[in-house]
C-alpha cells in the first residue's frame, strides 16, 4: 500500500524580492523537490517557482488553482495526489497559506482524513508587523478587512478601540491597497488621541516602512504615502 504524501504550507514572497532575502534554505530546498502544487493564483505561483529556480521545468509541474469558494468535490480532487503518495505544496500569492489567505479548508480536510500537514518557515506580514510595532504582543487579534464605507467603518474602528482598551489587546487589520489612505484618515478621525497606531507597509521590501505613533501625534505629522502599498494597520487603545 502506498504511503500518503504530506501537505506542505509554503509562505510566498510579500513582493518582488529574491528568495534568499526572506526564505530559509530548508524551505527553498523542500519547495524545489515538490512536483504538485495547489495555489491561490497560477500565474503568480509560476513566477514564484521560477524565482527559486525550481529544477523541474514548469510545464512538467502540476499547478492547480484553488477555487475562490471550493466545493467539497474540489477539495477531494485537490487532495487526491496526497492519497496517491505525492507530497503537495500550498502557495498563496503572498505570505502564509491559511492566514488571511486561502488554504484553510484544504488543511482542515487533510486533518479530517488523517493526512500529514507541515507548515514551513517564511514571511508573514501580520507577525512581522506585530513584531515591529512595539504594541502588545501577548494579546492580539486579527480582524481581516474592516467595512469599506462610512459610517460603518468608523463605527467598527470605535468598537475595536474599545475592545483593545478593555482587553489590553492589539487589534490588527488590513485594507485593499488603493483604500489605505481612506482607512488611515478614518483612524485619525475616529480613534482617541492617546491610542497608538502602527502602520507597516511593504514588509520585507526595500521600501519597507514601520512607524508607530499615538493618534494625536499622527494628526500633527505628515501623512505617510500608503497608496497602493500592501499595508498592515495595528491599533492599541
Amino acid at each position: 500500500m502506498t504511503a500518503a504524501g504530506t501537505l506542505y504550507l509554503i509562505p510566498a514572497a510579500l513582493g518582488e524580492t529574491d528568495w534568499s532575502d526572506y526564505q530559509p534554505q530548508g524551505t527553498r530546498n523542500l519547495c524545489g523537490r515538490l512536483q504538485y502544487f495547489v495555489v491561490e493564483n497560477a500565474k503568480t505561483a509560476r513566477a514564484e517557482l521560477k524565482r527559486i529556480d525550481h529544477p523541474t521545468p514548469l510545464r512538467e509541474i502540476s499547478i492547480e488553482q484553488l477555487p475562490e469558494k471550493p466545493s467539497a468535490t474540489d477539495i477531494e480532487r485537490l487532495l487526491q495526489p496526497l492519497r496517491d503518495g505525492h507530497d503537495v505544496g500550498v502557495l498563496s500569492e503572498a505570505g502564509c497559506p491559511g492566514v488571511a489567505d486561502p488554504g484553510a479548508l484544504l488543511v482542515r480536510r487533510a486533518h479530517e482524513i488523517g493526512l500529514a500537514v507541515r507548515p514551513l518557515v517564511g514571511p508573514s506580514s501580520l507577525l512581522l508587523a506585530l513584531m515591529g510595532s512595539g504594541l502588545e504582543g501577548q494579546r492580539f487579534a486579527f480582524h481581516g478587512y474592516l467595512p469599506a464605507r462610512e459610517p460603518e467603518r468608523s463605527r467598527r474602528i470605535t468598537e475595536l478601540e474599545r475592545d483593545s482598551m478593555k482587553l489590553d489587546q492589539t487589534q490588527i487589520f488590513i485594507e485593499t491597497p488603493y483604500r489605505n489612505m481612506a482607512m488611515f484618515d478614518a483612524l485619525l478621525a475616529a480613534a482617541r488621541a492617546s491610542s497608538r497606531l502602527c502602520v507597516a507597509s511593504d514588509l520585507t521590501l526595500p521600501t519597507e516602512m514601520i512607524r508607530t505613533r499615538t493618534i494625536g501625534d499622527w494628526r500633527g505629522a505628515e501623512r505617510p504615502a500608503l497608496d497602493k502599498r500592501p499595508t498592515v494597520f495595528l491599533l492599541l487603545g
